[in-house]
């Protein structure tokens, strides 16, 4: 007689049968009639489908196709579309920059989002934003070898280094949220402002405690050197800000008044250090390593300001150096790479004249340093308030004669045009 086959697939009989691998047998194979009973079949994935988890199991896989889409979906994410200077109100056009501007009403996520693809801005926020990185990583080195706490002589460089750290990050958002409205972008160029401002005055308390030339340690400009680079950190925050009010009608005016607020408290830091590079020179001090980065630094401060002031290369091809190479771009990366010298300058003074500067000058103390930080803090955030008070309470004062409302209707149709 033939014999009928057996089922291809397991049939559920119950729980019974001893366990095996920590699983009891639930699974046998259908027997025919007259033959021996097969072995159980002892896979616990069988188990979950015969004891109603086939339901678990599709929904299981179900969420495990949305966690797999998740990336593709990330990647569909619509970046901000960009505009040319035409198309956006005076206020936020460059100069000889024509194309990858974003929409001057953006929200705070359309800003994060441009940062992460190429319009006119995204070069210069990675070129302060990184070395931002740079400058906190070499300063928790310091932390690690310096006792900032309770020794004195490093306050000086406690002061610079956190200064040197604050404004390529306040510069990078400044850069990152200056289209969110005309207001908005006045108001983050103040904050931009005050932190090269403050960062001046970091520079001017390093000078003076560690950069001083011997013959002028405990002469009068050397006493009251801290106060008047305060006095200095005032005036360049206040005529940088004003100076954004001349910027639509007298833009050469303004583009003086700003560049003129930033070179008096750089010209008045470095006194001191070019009369000492001076005498270093003309034979008067020994040549250290320290002073062969002092040269780099004001070689690059000097091209940092000559791009700032020229508009250069982009003024001689207006639209090539609309995304790489313009000068602000440039500018950044000149002003990163001469505080990084300026740095290893003031770590070498502070390190090879200790032992002198300990012996002849009294030495750094609160009031010099962290006090005059945390006053001319108070009094720039001061300045900054009643400058953006006043934008705020006269807004025609950031626009421009093309109507914002008009251009950004344009700008929307456009938009939805593409």
């Amino acid at each position: 007689m033939k014999k009928s086959p057996q089922h291809l697939f397991p049939v559920w009989r119950g729980a019974g049968g001893g366990p095996s691998w920590g699983w009891p047998r639930c699974i046998g194979w259908e027997a025919v009639e007259g033959e021996a009973e097969p072995q159980g079949f002892d896979c616990p994935f069988w188990c979950v489908l015969c004891r109603g988890g086939r339901e678990r199991l599709k929904q299981a896989c179900q969420r495990g196709r949305e966690v797999l889409r998740l990336p593709a979906n990330m990647l569909r994410i619509k970046l901000p579309h960009l505009f040319d200077n035409h198309q956006v109100p005076k206020v936020f056009r460059e100069d000889s920059i024509i194309s990858g501007y974003r929409h001057p009403q953006s929200s705070a996520m359309d800003c994060i989002l441009s940062s992460f693809q190429m319009t006119n801005e995204t070069v210069n926020i990675w070129t302060h934003f990184l070395p931002t990185w740079y400058f906190l990583w070499r300063f928790f080195l310091l932390c690690t070898t310096e006792n900032f706490l309770s020794e004195s002589y490093t306050w000086p460089l406690l002061v610079y280094m956190m200064l040197i750290c604050l404004y390529p990050f306040i510069s990078s958002c400044a850069h990152t949220f200056s289209t969110m409205s005309p207001e908005a972008r006045h108001i983050c160029y103040f904050f931009d402002y005050g932190a090269l401002s403050l960062y001046s005055l970091g520079c001017a308390i390093a000078y003076g405690s560690y950069v001083m030339p011997e013959c002028w340690v405990n002469s009068w400009l050397h006493q009251h050197f801290v106060s008047i680079a305060i006095a200095n950190t005032i005036f360049c925050t206040s005529m940088s800000c004003y100076s954004r009010f001349l910027e639509l009608q007298f833009p050469h005016k303004s583009k003086i008044l700003r560049t003129g607020a930033f070179v008096l408290p750089f010209v008045f830091d470095n006194i001191p250090l070019v009369y000492r590079l001076v005498l270093c020179f003309s034979g008067h001090c020994s040549h250290t390593e320290a002073v062969s980065s002092h040269c780099y630094h004001l070689l690059f401060a000097f091209l940092t300001g000559f791009l700032f002031a020229s508009h250069l290369p982009e003024r001689l091809a207006p639209g090539r150096f609309d995304y790489f190479g313009h000068s602000h771009q440039l500018f950044h990366i000149c002003a990163v790479v001469g505080t990084h010298f300026q740095m290893e300058a003031v770590l070498a003074d502070m390190s090879s004249r200790h032992s002198w500067l300990i012996a002849h000058s009294p030495g750094p103390f609160f009031l010099g340093t962290l006090g005059a930080l945390a006053l001319a803090f108070i009094l720039n955030m001061g300045i900054i308030g009643l400058f953006s008070a006043c934008l705020l309470r006269t807004p025609n004062l950031s626009t421009s004669g093309l109507s914002t409302t008009h251009t950004t209707h344009t700008t929307h149709t456009h938009s939805k045009e593409e």
